[in-house]
């Protein structure tokens, strides 16, 4: 995941404003500012649902990510360096597997997670950025010879990684005072939760007892009592009267047919498990780590509207009841951490909507846009854009570092809202971010010569049996996919979206917007 060039206000800047501006909720239910503003919410309420763990374990790790800097690699070296990149998130994903299967050795060495993975991953990644060095000056291209010094990884402790604060340059601050669970990966029972507590014989160098069914999350500390966090939402922007005040809806399913890989086209074309984790498809059903412009153009949606061939996907939610589903056994599922039962969303809306500020312009033909960063958990929150809530909560509380716990009767949301600005000329770019921005939250202004286009949005509804918290424990988790590394952080979600239409439906997206009308 790249980094938006474009600065976004900070996790306490934001808390500052959130604290004193009204509650406001967009049209259906759909927040705008407070989502590209990427509110950080408090976690105070949070303190009576840990239990500590023991702060010297390694719980992860961490590797500085070589693809937000790669800010202008030419198009000639961008298929071969995409290879390479998704061959350094393979090779982390093979260290993390390593780190949580050697606890005996860790715990008889305390050197043997320097000696036996991450040295050696330092040499991996020491020759794959070569390569890639290698992939753009064979091109004429220019190589910051300084990314050379991101090879080297270091690990986080279990307090490192909670769920309790963050900072932008990759580690995790704890600024709440929370602990990150206690729990070891040593039973499956209680939906996948063990009871056992950390042997005080573990050497400070032995991997965190980190929790979940497959030992890699979630934690109890990554849960709270929705109806104990204090109202966060911030207020739109005041509409100018150049404002576009439309919007579109796409009505395109909740992926019933069960529409999954564990690919990304967008960041690791051409790699089958590029993304590691397993993806829901609504709109375009033949988009795969395969699939080009014109394979899209042809292929079937599963939108009401068949004008509207467009991929939407994001990473599933899983319940951890102990039981495992059809990828238990796979790369991208069970093998790399990603278990449980594949929850389908019980509603899905998408919906484009228009700029506070002015008049938006169509969105071009195989725009690429990720909203979110799927590795906050080592690469801090700058570009975390994770929003989570209850029915009956949203216009009140939005959470991007913990799961709700919704009350009887309300469901879990998840809501995206993303990048409304684009450059006017990429529909993508080396690190996936810069040719789109988030406007400015207080205005709605896009800035740096960038236009407003028609924002997506999407609203998805989960019935999730609340989790509970018992001695320190979370019994009953649900998490969302994602690098196993990643410890299925909250904050980790993200959103995936590539333009594909026909019969000239950009356009009629963006004069609906623009003229103020309510269209599908």
């Amino acid at each position: 995941m790249g980094r938006n060039t474009r600065k976004r206000r900070s996790p306490l800047a934001v808390k500052a404003i959130a604290a004193s501006a009204a509650l406001v909720l967009g049209g259906g239910g759909l927040l705008w500012a407070q989502m590209n503003a990427s509110a950080h919410e408090s976690n105070n309420s949070a303190q009576n649902y840990t239990k500590a763990a023991a702060a010297s374990s390694v719980a992860t790790i961490s590797c500085p990510d070589v693809g937000q800097k790669l800010t202008n690699v030419p198009w000639k070296a961008r298929q071969g360096v995409a290879m390479e990149l998704a061959k350094l998130d393979k090779q982390i994903t093979e260290a993390y597997a390593r780190l949580a299967s050697t606890r005996q050795a860790q715990a008889k060495d305390p050197n043997f997670v320097q000696n036996a993975i991450v040295g050696p991953l330092k040499e991996k990644r020491a020759a794959t950025i070569d390569r890639i060095r290698i992939d753009i000056t064979r091109v004429g291209g220019k190589f910051d010879s300084s990314l050379a010094q991101l090879a080297a990884c270091t690990t986080q402790t279990a307090n490192q990684t909670t769920a309790g604060g963050g900072n932008n340059n990759g580690g995790q601050n704890n600024n709440n005072g929370q602990n990150n669970g206690g729990q070891n990966n040593g039973g499956q029972n209680n939906g996948g939760q063990a009871t056992a507590a950390p042997s005080a014989s573990a050497s400070a160098s032995a991997p965190a007892n980190i929790g979940g069914q497959a030992g890699n999350g979630p934690v109890a500390a990554d849960f709270v009592d929705i109806t104990r966090v204090a109202p966060n939402v911030l207020a739109k922007p005041q509409k100018q009267q150049t404002a576009s005040t439309g919007s579109f809806t796409t009505r395109c399913g909740v992926n019933a047919n069960k529409n999954h890989n564990t690919d990304n086209v967008i960041v690791a074309p051409g790699v089958a498990n590029g993304a590691h984790h397993l993806h829901d498809y609504v709109g375009n059903q033949k988009v795969n780590a395969f699939a080009t412009n014109d394979s899209m153009l042809a292929a079937p949606s599963s939108c009401q509207n068949q004008s509207d061939l467009s991929s939407y996907y994001w990473p599933v939610v899983r319940v951890q009841n102990g039981t495992q589903d059809f990828d238990q056994n796979s790369d991208g599922g069970g093998k790399e951490g990603n278990v449980g039962k594949i929850l389908t969303p019980q509603s899905a809306e998408i919906k484009y909507v228009g700029s506070p500020a002015s008049k938006v312009v169509a969105m071009p033909q195989f725009l690429r846009i990720i909203t979110g960063d799927a590795k906050t958990t080592t690469n801090g929150l700058a570009n975390a854009n994770a929003h989570w809530s209850c029915t009956g909560f949203e216009n009140k509380v939005q959470l991007t570092q913990q799961y709700p716990i919704c009350p009887q009767g309300s469901n879990v949301v998840r809501t995206f809202a993303f990048q409304s600005c684009w450059d006017g000329v990429n529909i993508d770019s080396a690190n996936h971010r810069t040719h789109v921005a988030f406007a400015d939250p207080a205005s709605g202004v896009c800035g740096n010569g960038f236009k407003a286009i028609p924002q997506l949005t999407m609203r998805l509804v989960y019935k999730i049996t609340p989790p509970s918290i018992q001695n320190g424990q979370v019994k009953n988790a649900y998490a969302v996919d994602g690098f196993p590394e990643q410890l299925h952080k909250p904050a980790t979600d993200h959103d995936d979206f590539i333009s594909v239409t026909k019969n000239n439906l950009a356009a009629k997206i963006a004069n609906c917007v623009n003229s103020g009308r309510r269209c599908q």
